[in-house]
């Protein structure tokens, strides 16, 4: 596959939400590769010289197609962040974070922080109009419930599938089906400040931390929440219990 393109080093998670690289990138065992579109190659995607399933089923992982897309716009895209995962939730495997262009989403500053470090944490709004660049894990299952735990599905945020008429477009093209984590408990909601969203590219960690408002009632997301495991990729949608 080649010399690794970075180190975790490179990306520190603090302050939240870390930092990311710029590129879609292939993560394992606190390094990273540039992940390119190849429209030649299977899986249209090429890791060093080679196809990027090739080297997953050759590591003895998922292959692209049997993985389930979930949105990133948190610390999630931070490299360092995924080895926090692999050590201390027991992630495991190569993690396939692909750059991603979301129209009409947001990623804004929570109502309340998180309890182990004091810093806020973003949650997902709709944004109409509104152009971001966040990412796309392609999550196996047990990855996907690691990330279920990460979030406090159930208590902190729910999981949702998207529904439009947000986009998410990765550089291969529009991303169908994607997953993502939306606001639930109360201090995972939307900060409302003077009756506005505080978008987390507009104000740093020491600003956030400091700004006070009231917990907006929605999100706006058009969205299902998935109850239970979610419908696999490939199958036909609508049996993952939406409520």
């Amino acid at each position: 596959m080649g010399a690794a393109t970075f180190r975790d080093e490179e990306f520190p998670a603090d302050p939240y939400p870390g930092a990311r690289p710029a590129h879609s990138y292939l993560h394992l065992d606190g390094t990273g590769w540039c992940l390119t579109p190849d429209s030649s190659l299977p899986s249209g995607w090429r890791v060093g010289a080679g196809c990027l399933d090739e080297f997953l089923t050759g590591a003895g992982a998922e292959p692209l197609a049997a993985r389930w897309p979930v949105l990133a716009y948190g610390s999630n895209v931070c490299p360092s962040k995924i080895t926090w995962l692999r050590s201390e939730l027991g992630l495991r495997g190569p993690v396939v974070v692909l750059r991603a262009t979301c129209t009409g989403l947001s990623a804004v500053w929570a109502s309340g922080v998180r309890a182990r470090d004091g810093q806020r944490p973003a949650v997902l709004v709709s944004a109409p109009g509104v152009v971001e660049h966040h990412a796309v894990w392609l999550a196996t299952a047990e990855q996907r419930r690691v990330l279920d735990e990460c979030e406090g599905r159930g208590e902190r945020y729910r999981l949702v599938r998207l529904r439009g008429p947000e986009r998410v477009e990765l550089d291969t093209g529009p991303a169908a089906n994607v997953l993502a984590y939306g606001a639930l408990g109360e201090i995972r909601r939307p900060l409302l400040v003077d009756g506005r969203f505080v978008p987390c590219s507009a104000v740093g960690q020491r600003e956030a931390r400091e700004l006070t408002g009231a917990p907006a009632d929605s999100d706006g997301l058009t969205c299902t929440e998935i109850v239970g495991e979610p419908t696999p990729p490939g199958a036909p949608l609508g049996t993952d219990e939406p409520r």
